[in-house]
């Protein structure tokens, strides 16, 4: 901290060097990341918090703590910027991004957890001083102290413009999702207010860790004898952990033989392993395979049924973590770095083919909320010609007979619907099938035949699938 920075001493007052609190340190560090790199929050905070666990800076209360604060803050991020724009002079985009960071690190503290009011603000000047200096962290404490006059609800309703004025940016301030993700959602969804406000929050709610136990390798029973651990709601090779659970901790996952997949994910892969087929079932495709999760489980699916899988994955690193997830498969496999859009293979030369194509991720904002705040509506415009290539590639590559799944993390229109209908279009020897049957027990999977999966009603992510079976 340089001289001139430090607050002017009063005569015969000794100066107080700010303290260092590591876990609020941690989750500004965090923060950062996300905001100066475009890091993803669940590959940042993981190492940062071995480290402070390895030099004895943390214990599990520590840990929690500082987890909470990363992802509570990244959450509710667009409500905390409302709030605090409410309580500064000048618009945000002119307050420093790293003032801006430790402002809503308190606004978190103080709206969104049981940390007394005097505790919040008086650690997050603290933080400031340690990391912006004492003029900084003045104002720092003048904007929290604004902060704290009202609780969450009273600042929304002086923030958030009334619903029936303007219903989506309602929302948006709400719920703390862009206008037009909120408008998006909305659209894919259908319905009324009731539907959407769940999803949204659904979106803002801490997921759940989910392993997969696969098959040949591991089973849902030994995953079950694991503290903390619940059968999953619709996948048979599910085990839930409850909060608190850690996977590296399970033997099964640090061998390889159980994975962390969310059950979307698990029900996605299946149902296009379980679709029915005419004539052989020898040959499958994961087309678009990194990082790895589905492509592990239909490995060892098709090894019980005698089938191969061919894993592709255009990057060569991600195609290094498929060859990861996959080894100790009990059958034969293949992993290739290979484009799907311009396939090393022949055409038909599949029975199943999965094509989980690159999206804007709407589905999975539970799990990364930085990402919200990231993607623009212009994104989808990147997207479509790669997905609709993808598709066209897998439908090409089955054979007569074989099915193809599409799926996609994101439930925008643009990216599901639109992207089957347009491509179906060009090829007129396929249809659509019923994927529903597919999903056995799953409620509210909508008129069909694809099926659209959502956390406020699933608890999963928020998967797409459509099967589509090659006719001619």
């Amino acid at each position: 901290m340089s001289e001139t920075s430090r607050r002017p001493r009063k005569p015969g007052k000794p100066y107080r060097r700010p303290q260092k609190d590591p876990v609020r340190f941690l989750a500004f560090e965090a923060l950062r990341a996300v905001d100066e790199r475009d890091a993803y929050a669940n590959l940042v905070l993981p190492p940062l918090l071995r480290k402070a666990r390895e030099q004895g800076d943390f214990d599990g209360r520590d840990a929690a703590l500082a987890t909470e604060l990363v992802y509570g803050t990244l959450r509710r991020q667009g409500t905390y910027d409302a709030v605090i724009s409410a309580c500064v002079d000048r618009p945000l985009r002119e307050v420093d991004p790293p003032v801006l960071d430790v402002l809503s690190l308190g606004a978190h503290q103080l709206l969104g957890t049981r940390i007394p009011t005097h505790a919040a603000v008086s650690a997050s000047v603290e933080l400031a001083r340690v990391v912006l200096g004492d003029g900084r962290a003045k104002f720092v404490n003048a904007v929290l102290r604004k902060v704290s006059q009202h609780d969450l609800d009273e600042w929304i309703e002086r923030v958030a413009p009334p619903y029936d004025d303007d219903p989506e940016d309602h929302l948006a301030v709400v719920h703390s999702h862009p206008r037009w993700v909120v408008a998006a959602l909305w659209d894919a969804l259908g319905g009324g207010r009731a539907g959407i406000e769940r999803l949204l929050a659904a979106d803002n709610e801490r997921p759940e860790v989910t392993l997969v136990a696969r098959p040949g390798r591991a089973t849902t029973e030994e995953l079950l004898g694991e503290d903390a651990a619940v059968a999953g709601r619709w996948s048979p090779y599910a085990v839930r952990l409850a909060e608190g659970g850690e996977p590296g901790a399970i033997e099964a996952v640090r061998e390889g033989r159980a994975g962390v997949q969310d059950e979307g994910s698990q029900l996605v892969a299946l149902a296009l392993a379980h679709a029915p087929l005419d004539g052989p079932d020898a040959r499958w495709l994961d087309g678009c395979a990194g990082p790895g999760g589905k492509a592990a489980l239909l490995a060892a699916v098709a090894a019980e049924r005698g089938a191969v899988l061919l894993a592709a994955e255009k990057q060569p690193h991600r195609a290094g973590l498929v060859a990861k997830a996959l080894a100790g498969n009990p059958g034969p496999y293949q992993v290739i770095a290979a484009d799907g859009t311009r396939p090393p293979w022949r055409p038909g030369s599949f029975d199943r083919v999965l094509m989980d194509v690159p999206c804007t991720g709407l589905g999975a904002l539970r799990r990364r909320p930085e990402a919200r705040w990231r993607r623009r509506p212009e994104d989808l415009d990147g997207f479509a010609p790669l997905q609709r290539g993808l598709l066209g590639t897998a439908l090409d590559s089955v054979r007569v007979g074989g099915v193809v799944g599409y799926a996609t993390c994101s439930p925008h229109l643009a990216e599901t619907r639109a992207v089957v209908d347009d491509v179906l279009k060009q090829h007129p020897g396929a249809e659509l099938i019923d994927a529903r049957p597919l999903l056995p027990g799953v409620p509210d999977l909508g008129d069909g035949p694809d099926v659209q999966l959502w956390p406020h009603l699933h608890g999963t992510d928020a998967m797409y699938l459509a099967l589509i079976r090659r006719t001619a």
